[in-house]
């Protein structure tokens, strides 16, 4: 028979060929995590205070490092992959993403019509600012 291996995402459970190696790689993944967060911390740090970027792409490159973070905490942190096993993880995240934007958009919906509703017109702010 041939020894094949077959490639396995950061905190799938391994085989029980690979048990051997299941008491380092649980060290190794987090330790990957670990240092892959603490890069995208520092060079969201780096991005925010240096003056060698333009200034209007700061906000995006902030943004796209704020994304691989999240990234990085799902895979290595979290364990969410795209295995058969974790369809209910990645449903759960789906279902909590769907909450924040629901609540998010109420938000912004509530505090658009306040302001246009409790806000008095500009011709009545000019003619309260007259007398």
């Amino acid at each position: 028979m041939t020894d094949t291996r077959y490639d396995r995402a950061p905190g799938d459970r391994p085989t029980f060929a690979d048990m051997d190696e299941a008491t380092s790689s649980g060290l190794t993944v987090y330790t990957i995590g670990l240092v892959l967060a603490v890069v995208l911390t520092a060079a969201s740090f780096w991005v925010a205070n240096t003056s060698l970027l333009w200034s209007p792409g700061v906000p995006l490159g902030l943004a796209v490092l704020a994304i691989a973070q999240m990234g990085v905490h799902l895979v290595f942190f979290l364990h969410i992959t795209s295995g058969p096993d974790n369809t209910n993880n990645v449903l759960a995240l789906a279902f909590g993403v769907l909450i924040v934007v629901i609540v998010v958009i109420g938000s912004l919906s509530i505090m658009f019509n306040l302001n246009e509703n409790m806000m008095p017109s500009p011709e009545l702010m000019n003619l309260h600012m007259q007398h």
